[in-house]
Formats: C-alpha cells, structure tokens, sequence
C-alpha cells in the first residue's frame, strides 16, 4: 500500500511538472521554509503568501525535505537533535528520530533520509551577534568556527524512514555542509567545509570512496549540485567567491568567478542554466549550464540569501534570506524580482511540492 502510494506521489507530480510545461496550468503547489527563529512556515504558491506554520517542537530548524509521497515533511532540529517528521495533512509531529548534535542538512530519496550532523558543534539557537553565524553570513569575522577546533569529523546519518530509525552513520570531513547524489543513487557526495574537501561515499557500505581536496582552486566548499544529465557536478567555495566544476567521476574540469560568498546552487529541470545565490554580493547568479558563462546577475537587495527554490511550474524561484526576515521571488523568465513574502523568523532553508529543483531539492 505504502509503495502504492509513493508511486501516486511520484505520478502526480510527473504529470504536474508535464503540464506545466506546456502552459496548462497556473503556478500551484506549496513551499516550505524552515525558520531559525521559528517553526516551518506555509506558502501557497498560488497566492504567493504565508497561510500558516508548523511547529517543531524544538528550536532552530534548518534542513528540511518532503518524502515521495508528498504527506511528510522531513526537519533537521538543532537544538534537539533530531529529525521531525512532520504529517502535512495535519500540520502535527508524528515522529522524532534522534541524530546527533548539529543535524543540518537533509536530502530525501524513496523511504531514506540523509542528514548531516557534526558532533563537536554547541547547540542552541543562533543570536545575531554570535560569530559562527556572522561568519556564515559573510561577515567580518572569517576563520574556522570557534566550536570545532578539534576537527572531528561530521556524519551523515542515514535514516530509514518506515522503520523510524538510522541505520548506519557516513563519516565526512569536518563541518559537512552540502549532500548531492551521484547519478546512479548508490553514492554519495558531501562537502567538506572545514578541511576544504569534497568526499564521495558507498551509501550501503559508508566506505570512503575518493576525496577531492579544493584548496588549490578555492576554500570553503558549501553547495553541491549534479547536473540532471547526470555528467557534471558543481560545488559553491565560499570563500573564494568561485564554484568548482566537476566531472561525474569528480575530476576538477574548472573553476568559475562568482560575486560574494557563494552557497546554494541549482540546475534549472532541462539543465541549461545554472544559479548561484551569492550572499554578501546579494544576488541570485544566473550562468549558462554548459559553458559557464553568466547570463545575468539578479539584484535581491535583501541578506543572507543562503537557499532557494523553483516553483514546481518552473516559472519562478523562491529564495530565502535570513538576515531580510523574507522569501524573495523572482521571474524565471524576466529574470527580475517580482515579489517578496514576509517571513519574520529568519529563514533558511526552502523546499516544495510537489517537488521542484532548488538546493536543497531536485525532483
């Protein structure tokens, strides 16, 4: 009944992402944002406003993905943490999976879960003065995060959903960031921020596969993201306001200049653009897909643009930024901003469904 079910999700939103292809249908469906300061806030993409909120039941959510059958709403909790798997019909946690200090980052695929957490890390919600926060928002401070100075690695827990527990955790490099699959769905790719490496890894094993050190073409890897041919991946240096890109057996093939602070990064559905949100230059960086070359450069005027989104109709992206308390929207067309959407409890991730490609999700 369960696979049943998961096949209508997937179905359904085959046949949507169809339609709207072919100019069939309005822009429709739901995001949903994870607030640092707050719960997970409800947009209808129809209306373009907030119609409601989630609570967690703990402080600081940040990553966050909707399961295959579109009914839960899978949430990294810091200051528990844990995941919350929260029911949308009801809007109610039905389940806490336990994970480790400083969960972050979530990828879903089928009945699984991957998130990653870093042991060393302190908890607790992050104030606006505090200098890990400042520093990854691109602030005056710089250097490696105070709360890991031993360099213990982060893991990657793999969590079973069905049966609400993880099976086994991925040893990553210290402060795993960023979670992409390979192309055939049986490895995977973090970044590394803390030791500037990318490391590839068996998903049923856990065993190190390769490792891709990225300090001679620049520090701080964040996002990574594989092109939907399956033949290039791309990660974000932060640190050196460049991305890196990559072939699909991780050969380095170039680097490529970006404004500020580069972090999330996604492929739009056919791959023939790329976009950058770049933080401190606040913009959403637009690049053709193939050559790398920049199309354009979309001004948000707005702070800490870290994640975003399509629309499941692709027509517009939806970027949340932190430090402006808002979802910022832009025409995928036009390539201008149209509309902001009041969010006043720091956002940081977003996400939709039915699902659309964005840099914590590709559907």
């Amino acid at each position: 009944m369960q696979l049943k079910s998961a096949c209508r999700g997937l179905i359904s939103a085959a046949l949507f992402s169809m339609m709207a292809a072919a100019g069939l249908v309005q822009a429709a469906g739901t995001a949903y944002v994870s607030n640092q300061e707050g719960g997970i806030s409800v947009i209808d993409l129809a209306k373009m406003e907030v119609t409601g909120e989630f609570e967690v039941g703990g402080k600081v959510p940040r990553g966050l993905g909707v399961t295959d059958d579109g009914k839960t709403l899978v949430v990294a909790v810091r200051e528990s943490g844990d995941i919350a798997l929260i029911d949308i019909a009801s809007g109610k946690v039905n389940k806490r999976i336990k994970i480790g200090k400083n969960p972050e980052f979530v990828r879903v695929r089928g009945h699984m879960a991957f998130v990653s957490f870093e042991p060393t890390s302190k908890l607790g919600p992050p104030p606006k003065g505090d200098k890990k926060d400042e520093k990854k928002d691109g602030g005056k401070e710089g250097g490696h995060d105070d709360d890991d100075d031993d360099k213990e690695p982060a893991k990657v827990a793999v969590v079973d959903l069905k049966k609400g527990k993880v099976l086994r955790n991925i040893v990553g490099g210290p402060e795993t960031e960023g979670i992409e699959f390979t192309a055939d769905g049986k490895r995977l790719v973090v970044t590394n921020e803390a030791d500037n490496t990318l490391t590839l890894h068996d998903i049923r094993t856990g065993k190190l596969l390769k490792k891709v050190e990225t300090s001679q073409y620049g520090t701080r890897p964040r996002g990574i993201k594989l092109s939907p041919d399956g033949k290039t991946f791309v990660a974000t240096l932060e640190f050196s306001n460049n991305f890196l890109v990559l072939d699909d057996k991780l050969n380095p093939v170039k680097t490529v200049a970006t404004g500020q602070t580069p972090y999330g990064v996604a492929f739009d559905r056919k791959g023939e653009r790329l976009y950058v949100a770049t933080a401190r230059a606040k913009a959403l960086e637009v690049f053709d897909a193939k050559t790398f070359d920049k199309i354009k450069d979309v001004a948000l005027d707005a702070e800490r643009c870290w994640h975003f989104t399509f629309t499941p109709d692709d027509a517009q992206i939806l970027i949340a930024c932190g430090r402006s308390d808002a979802v910022v929207v832009v025409d995928t067309q036009k390539l201008e901003v149209t509309g902001r959407i009041a969010d006043k409890k720091l956002p940081w991730g977003i996400v939709t469904w039915p699902r659309a490609m964005g840099s914590l999700d590709a559907n």
